[in-house]
């Protein structure tokens, strides 16, 4: 069997097959953060540019976007996808790489909206659709990463596998689904390491992209089965170490939707290690960032790769910077969507604290990746004493996980300037019993 036929096989058969209560239990708080970070996305400057591009495709159609409006399902996937990926809020599973709610619950939702399905059917297509592309990614390995933006790559298949669920491809179709969506993928990582307005919208297309596959699939359209694992497929194209060896090894036993990533703060992950290193040394020490006479990082490489930005232009640049990162939380206590206002990146303070920072690849540190996402943070006193702190992980990674309570939090925390507090903890209680409801929120 082709890689794309043993998961389509599991993808098929998991329509017939009861999820575990903890299985689900983790489904809903997945769409909980996917809410969490669609709506201080919805503001940003490439969503507006989409919906002013696609009002053709808005104010008709069978899907619905977050605030009301009607729209067809590609314009709402490409839309919200867009949109929760947008504020670098989403959730991510570290071994693929790849933050795959943006993608792979835009597109659910869409073709869920499309079909009349219930909240458990969209639950159900949430988990194939992170099953699936979380071991495609997975399989790629490290070096697809050094080039391309598994958001962008990966997402396309976590779409195509959702939509694909809620529009009850068979076992063929789900295959040619996710053939199609081999020839779709697409992201490089250049279209942000010196700006980022584009990077959401590679959360977005893969939206569209997967579900336009599984819509194409769902009317006899046919692809290449080997686009995965062919000599000339989408592993030999885009990665040197492609594995699809154990591809469906854990397939419905092993569910990586319960081991997400979900982040505390704003900004780039890869930077989250050294921000929660610096804040605890803080909290240890009791100093304040006037007593530091400097600052020194030792990270991994996609640390220093894709968050690169010693002194950022813009809040763009700013949420890919670690030097602005480590210090905002050093001298504000947090880094929350307030850190990339205007007034807050040009805090003298901040500036002042970026100078005395420097950075370094730590072999050790790098060799755990993307297992584990560390950092080690040393910081000098101006009075001559020192502090070393050692971060395994990040808050929000499985090893010190956010309790449903604060994932809660998180969404009233950036739904309501959008939305108002009261319709943030309607919507939160409707997310929570999706299992149960006959309509989707």
């Amino acid at each position: 069997m082709s890689a794309t036929e043993v998961l389509a096989r599991y993808a098929a058969r998991s329509s017939d097959e009861t999820l575990s209560g903890h299985v689900l239990h983790h489904a809903k708080r997945a769409v909980v953060d996917w809410y969490a970070s669609l709506y201080p996305g919805l503001d940003a400057p490439a969503v507006q540019a989409l919906e002013s591009v696609l009002a053709d495709d808005l104010d008709r159609g069978a899907a619905r976007l977050a605030l009301g409006r009607a729209a067809t399902p590609r314009a709402a996937a490409l839309i919200q996808g867009t949109a929760a990926h947008a504020a670098e809020v989403d959730d991510s599973f570290r071994d693929a790489m790849y933050h795959p709610g943006a993608a792979t619950i835009a597109a659910a939702l869409a073709a869920a909206q499309s079909v009349g399905a219930n909240g458990l059917a969209f639950l159900r297509g949430v988990v194939v659709g992170y099953e699936v592309s979380t071991r495609i990614g997975v399989a790629m390995g490290r070096s697809h990463y050094k080039y391309w933006h598994n958001t962008g790559t990966m997402g396309t298949f976590g779409a195509a596998a959702a939509a694909g669920v809620l529009l009850g491809l068979d076992e063929a179709s789900f295959a040619h689904a996710l053939a199609m969506a081999g020839t779709f993928a697409a992201g490089l990582q250049q279209a942000f390491r010196s700006e980022a307005m584009a990077k959401p919208l590679h959360a977005g297309r893969a939206a569209e992209s997967g579900l336009l596959a599984a819509q194409l699939a769902a009317r006899g359209v046919r692809s290449s089965l080997d686009i995965l694992d062919g000599e000339g497929g989408l592993g030999q194209a885009m990665s040197k170490e492609a594995d699809w060896s154990r591809l469906g090894a854990t397939l419905g036993e092993d569910f990586h939707i319960t081991r997400l990533t979900f982040k505390n703060h704003i900004g780039c992950g890869h930077a989250f290690p050294a921000v929660d290193g610096a804040l605890e040394l803080r909290r240890q020490h009791g100093f304040t960032h006037r007593d530091i006479d400097r600052i020194h990082l030792r990270v991994y490489q996609a640390a220093l790769d894709i968050a690169p930005h010693v002194s950022p232009r813009n809040a763009d640049q700013a949420r890919f910077s670690l030097h602005y990162m480590v210090a905002s939380a050093l001298v504000h206590g947090s880094v929350r969507l307030s850190a990339f206002s205007p007034e807050r990146l040009n805090d003298p303070a901040t500036r002042e604290l970026m100078q005395r920072l420097t950075k370094a690849l730590d072999p050790e540190i790098d060799a755990g990746f993307p297992g584990r996402r560390a950092a080690r943070v040393d910081v000098t006193l101006r009075d001559g004493r020192c502090f070393t702190h050692f971060q395994p992980d990040r808050k929000g990674d499985p090893e010190l996980p956010l309790s449903d309570a604060e994932l809660g939090e998180k969404l009233i925390e950036l739904a309501s300037p959008v939305i108002g507090a009261d319709p943030a903890r309607a919507l939160l209680d409707r997310l929570w019993a999706l299992d149960q409801s006959k309509e989707l929120p």
